[in-house]
């Protein structure tokens, strides 16, 4: 399994996003001001989040693709998380995916198969 660790100027405030997006809980031995992470998730070994001093200024060069069986209304429960949508939802010939920024403005996609 793959831990992924997503840098960050709020840790349990992004872990905290992230638990509603994809599941699993925060791990309470894992909690401190500069570092949390989420164990459980569906798929992967752990989402964890570190705290660094700077803001997030260009494109994410990894991001999250989450899999989600209702593209709309995944979107929707995003956006009341805070996220925010990136353009248009982009049809492809085997999926639909709409690209969101998380609340620190980092990338996922949400990604509905459509086979």
């Amino acid at each position: 399994m793959i831990s992924v660790v997503v840098d960050c100027v709020h840790p349990m405030t992004l872990a905290q996003f992230w638990c509603a997006v994809v599941g699993g809980v925060i791990d309470a031995r894992t909690q401190s001001a500069e570092w949390v992470a989420i164990e459980q998730v569906p798929g992967v070994a752990s989402i964890a989040f570190q705290r660094v001093p700077e803001p997030k200024t260009v494109k994410n060069r990894v991001h999250l693709d989450v899999n989600v069986d209702d593209l709309d209304a995944a979107t929707r429960t995003a956006l009341e998380l805070g996220a925010v949508t990136v353009g248009d939802v982009v049809e492809e010939e085997t999926n639909r995916f709409q690209v969101m920024h998380d609340p620190e403005g980092n990338e996922f996609c949400l990604v509905m198969s459509l086979g």
